[in-house]
């Protein structure tokens, strides 16, 4: 047998040693999942650690909750909906300064000064039948980015019946705020989702990358179908989904997205159904989704080729009613095998 080089010998120890480390620290994790209610929806986390870490991610699922839930009477985003003046909490700021930017960045596509006209509508659009021109040209006065602003810690408006709904953002900050706990805690496999808002790290039980379904957008999902138009591999990456099977509506036999336009104060009429967005993290894919939903897909493609940091993945109903798909070209990355049209 060959006499092996010093290097060769080195590198072999090197390995050993690599190896001994990685099982090392492997010693003494087990895999954990979690689930429960919050922001109306459900959570499922799942993660590799030396513990259960239920109480903390409650705790840190609560402190979003009595910052931005629009239906905790006592928090922040409540507070200053009522024109309580005090000082606004951190996780407050951060996520405003954030929808500041995403709300010019797609010219009050996405709005959080939104929350009149969505009270109008009602939940699910259930007020539907009440709503005329006359209410919405009385609501729009008192929407619209440009009139409201932070100044010394304090929201400044410029009329007192403009109103905040951080809902288009809320949740992917919730998922956030869990991920970042668990980097701070040295976690490095974990999956967090919240209503169907995910970030991803590292790898699953079996040691592969994420899978993530995106749903498809047919009447059988009301029902619980579930049914998955693609899966989605992806690790080290946040995903949002807005305008899914559970948010939208037929008329004159057409299928349209239950979105409000903030600036026209009316449901959205055009042939996209669900816009997934891949970002860095969740609140910015959750508001960026949201916004696609509103302004529709030939301009939320303008705004991907200003983005490096954005893929996308629309689906939409073509003339002749069939569903059809498009993503960005780095999309194609995580979807295997899909169709992409350009």
């Amino acid at each position: 047998m060959r006499r092996l080089k010093v290097w060769q010998i080195l590198f072999l120890l090197f390995l050993t040693g690599a190896t001994l480390w990685i099982l090392a620290g492997k010693k003494g994790l087990s895999q954990y999942e979690n689930e429960g209610k919050i922001f109306g929806t459900i959570y499922h986390i799942k993660y590799e650690y030396s513990r259960d870490l239920d109480r903390e991610i409650v705790g840190e699922l609560k402190k979003v909750d009595t910052s931005l839930s629009i239906f905790n009477e006592t928090s922040t985003i409540s507070r200053i909906n009522r024109n309580e003046n005090f000082e606004t909490d951190s996780l407050f700021r951060e996520v405003f300064g954030l929808a500041e930017q995403i709300m010019e960045m797609t010219d009050g596509a996405f709005d959080i000064t939104v929350a009149p006209l969505v009270n109008a509508w009602g939940f699910g659009f259930r007020n539907a039948e009440n709503v005329d021109s006359a209410m919405i040209d009385s609501l729009l006065p008192f929407v619209g980015y440009d009139k409201v602003r932070m100044k010394d810690g304090q929201i400044v408006k410029t009329d007192p019946r403009v109103m905040l709904d951080c809902g288009a953002i809320a949740k992917g900050f919730g998922v956030d705020r869990v991920a970042r706990m668990f980097d701070r805690l040295g976690i490095r496999n974990y999956m967090v989702e919240i209503g169907g808002e995910v970030v991803c790290r590292g790898h699953n039980a079996g040691g592969k990358t994420w899978s993530i379904g995106v749903s498809k957008p047919v009447e059988e999902g009301l029902k619980g179908s579930g049914e998955v138009q693609t899966v989605l591999r992806m690790t080290d990456k946040a995903l949002a989904t807005s305008g899914n099977y559970r948010n939208f509506y037929y008329r004159d036999g057409k299928r349209y997205a239950h979105t409000i336009h903030p600036k026209t104060g009316w449901p959205v009429r055009h042939k996209l159904l669900s816009a997934s967005v891949l970002a860095p993290d969740c609140a910015t894919a959750d508001a960026y989704a949201t916004a696609f939903m509103v302004m529709g897909m030939e301009k939320a493609r303008r705004i991907l080729k200003r983005n490096s940091e954005l893929e996308a993945y629309f689906i939409y109903e073509n003339e002749a009613g069939q569903l059809q798909t498009w993503m960005s070209p780095g999309m194609s990355r995580y979807v295997e095998g899909a169709r992409r049209e350009e």
